[in-house]
């Protein structure tokens, strides 16, 4: 949508530097192109190198806010107990901010509990690994996964925990995502 969009902050936002994980500061005046604009997050590349912000910042890059949040599903309106397709939806809307593929299409979601919760809702249990142990992005990645899981209807509580066995390989990504990838 604003890939490869110029821009030059507004004000101070705050972002998380690619692939450390780090949170930072972008300065006013900081100058950059959008490189990603998936899952309802942004990839900027600036003379600090790449950033992830999130889509309330927009308008610091003098952007408006999309009207639905990129693609992402809306949390579910229907009554009734959550199905563990609505928490596979939500997962495919997370991406790595360097890999324009899903996580769920590169193979990093092994496994995913839904059981009733001690509230009467609905408790999410989800296990994702990185496609390197040493991406310091893996905290942000689950965050954004428990995020958007948590706006289902019905669900209220979520856990994303990385784990590291089986070690993530080319293989584990799905058909579409190599098609995406241009691995096919």
């Amino acid at each position: 949508m604003h890939e490869n969009t110029e821009f030059t902050l507004s004000r101070d936002i705050e972002a998380i530097q690619i692939p450390s994980g780090n949170k930072t500061t972008l300065p006013t005046g900081t100058q950059g192109v959008i490189t990603q604009t998936l899952g309802g997050s942004y990839t900027v590349a600036t003379y600090q190198g790449l950033a992830r912000i999130a889509e309330r910042d927009l308008d610091a890059l003098g952007l408006d806010a999309p009207q639905s949040m990129n693609g992402a599903a809306e949390p579910s309106a229907a009554a009734g107990p959550v199905k563990e397709e609505d928490v596979w939806t939500q997962l495919r809307q997370c991406y790595d901010p360097e890999i324009p593929v899903n996580i769920v299409d590169l193979g990093l979601v092994y496994d995913c509990k839904l059981e009733p919760s001690d509230n009467g809702g609905t408790k999410v249990e989800v296990k994702m690994t990185l496609t390197a142990p040493g991406c310091g992005m893996g905290p942000a990645i689950a965050h954004d996964a428990q995020s958007k899981i948590l706006t289902i209807d019905g669900v209220d509580q979520a856990e994303v925990q990385l784990v590291w066995d089986p070690p993530w390989n080319q293989n584990m990504i799905s058909e579409a995502g190599r098609m995406k990838l241009g691995m096919v």
